[in-house]
């Protein structure tokens, strides 16, 4: 009986999550495509994008091409605007817009926006509670009930998980918010243009919002399964 319990409980929680990250993912791929096959009036690469993007915000980068696709991102530890091979040296309005989304963290980072600081300040205790928090609430599930405090201690380490993904979403839109601002004022993307990085950076950010549901509905099913098993055990 418990194991179709659990097994309705994680259908009921994960899967409207589940749907909508594949629709995200889609709705990415499919915006990224269709922008990549359309080059952008001045001719810019991405690399060129993200290099001007920065500078008119007043950030100092550098920018490096890396491997894989829609891989890049922007490291404050050495100003690093990382660009993917399909991004880097891409004329396309979707190379240009995700460069220029980078450049909006870098922009970030030089003007000290809050969030991204405390997004950054997150990053140590997420990358512990990313790693402990299940094996320990696998672990105090197999245990007798009375040490279903180490399940309470795996949820609250999920729940760090989840802030940090709650967190990150605010900084995303505001990155392509600066983006999208520094590519219309400084006349790198015409009207069209604009629209069309402005479709690809919106679809990308709703990759992010299906990252934390998904976050918030693991960290709801968690917390459904330990007051069950405490029911049960009372």
């Amino acid at each position: 009986m418990g194991f179709y319990y659990y097994n309705y409980q994680t259908m009921l929680y994960l899967l409207p999550a589940i749907l909508l990250t594949l629709y995200a993912q889609i709705k990415l791929n499919s915006t990224f495509r269709k922008y990549s096959q359309i080059p952008t009036s001045k001719g810019l690469t991405g690399a060129q994008a993200a290099a001007e993007v920065a500078r008119l915000g007043g950030a100092n980068i550098v920018v490096r091409q890396i491997g894989g696709n829609l891989t890049d991102n922007f490291d404050p530890r050495n100003n690093t605007i990382s660009l993917s091979q399909s991004v880097y040296g891409n004329t396309s309005i979707a190379a240009v817009g995700v460069a220029a989304h980078e450049a909006g963290h870098s922009i970030q980072n030089a003007q000290g926006y809050l969030p991204n600081k405390i997004r950054s300040a997150l990053v140590p205790v997420t990358q512990v509670g990313s790693r402990a928090s299940i094996p320990m609430i696998i672990i105090g599930l197999i245990l007798p009930v009375q040490y279903s405090f180490i399940v309470d201690i795996g949820i609250l380490l999920f729940g760090l998980v989840v802030l940090f993904q709650f967190v990150t979403l605010p900084v995303e839109l505001n990155a392509s918010r600066r983006a999208l601002k520094v590519l219309d004022e400084g006349g790198i993307l015409d009207g069209p243009e604009l629209i069309g990085a402005q479709k690809v950076l919106w679809a990308a950010a709703l990759t992010y919002l299906a990252a934390s549901f998904t976050a918030l509905m693991q960290l709801l099913r968690l917390l459904a399964i330990s007051g069950s098993r405490r029911g049960n055990n009372r």
